[in-house]
């Protein structure tokens, strides 16, 4: 075994072993970025600009317009990613109270991130986690796997909310949320829940590449909302979420 595939391995060990004992894990940036970096990752700047151009999310039904986003639709399987024709955002109201029961057609993601290799570094991690994770009788032939460009702004006396549902489960198998950007903001704090809504875990999401991988069938999460620290300055933080379950 190379020396790249070996660190890779252990990497993913690691996340794995923790996800396994309590529902979740923290991968930091520096350990991610090696992850991706064997995985293809290059011109990372490119990637993140991506996110300064977003559509706003006009489905939000507390009337906030803090939140912009892009989306897309993917099947993975070993070895391959196949972008699937656009589609809506559905959650049932038992997963999303504010914001679910009806279908959200967000603007696609183009179609040079979705072909970007900081994209595909991405999904292949996000495909080979769920693999491992996922018992050998249970494994489907490929995943669902949806994609979500998140820019939450916020101003002076107008705090951005990440999760505005709450503390909440996304209704699939496994979540992996990766830190693209914080620029001026406070807070933004993650927790982990066990089922029966019991803290098990904080972090934050903070340097480019900090990443959060959930089993979503064992715990809740949640993230606190986010201020500016300059008034006078923009504020924001930005994430993109890959959610895997099966077909």
């Amino acid at each position: 075994m190379s020396s790249n595939a070996s660190l890779n391995k252990n990497f993913l060990k690691t996340v794995e072993d923790d996800t396994r004992a309590q529902g979740f894990a923290f991968l930091d940036a520096a350990s991610m970025k090696q992850i991706l970096e064997i995985q293809g990752l290059k011109n990372w700047d490119s990637f993140a600009d991506s996110w300064n151009d977003l559509g706003p999310d006009l489905y939000m039904a507390d009337g906030g317009r803090y939140r912009r986003r892009r989306y897309a639709t993917f099947a993975l399987a070993p070895n391959h990613i196949t972008r699937k024709r656009h589609q809506p955002h559905y959650q049932s109201r038992d997963y999303n109270a504010l914001n679910g029961g009806i279908e959200r057609w967000f603007e696609p993601v183009l179609t040079e991130i979705c072909e970007h290799p900081a994209m595909t570094a991405i999904l292949r991690i996000a495909a080979q986690f769920a693999q491992d994770m996922t018992p050998l009788a249970e494994r489907p032939e490929t995943w669902h796997a949806e994609v979500h460009q998140f820019r939450i702004e916020a101003a002076a006396g107008a705090s951005g909310r990440p999760t505005p549902e709450g503390l909440h489960r996304d209704g699939v198998d496994w979540v992996m949320v990766l830190m693209v950007r914080r620029e001026n903001i406070a807070s933004g704090e993650t927790s982990i829940h066990d089922l029966q809504h019991n803290i098990i875990g904080q972090f934050t999401l903070q340097n480019p590449m900090d990443t959060a991988f959930v089993d979503d069938h064992r715990v809740f999460h949640g993230v606190t909302a986010v201020h500016p620290v300059n008034t006078e300055e923009l504020a924001f933080r930005d994430v993109l979420v890959v959610t895997l379950r099966h077909q």
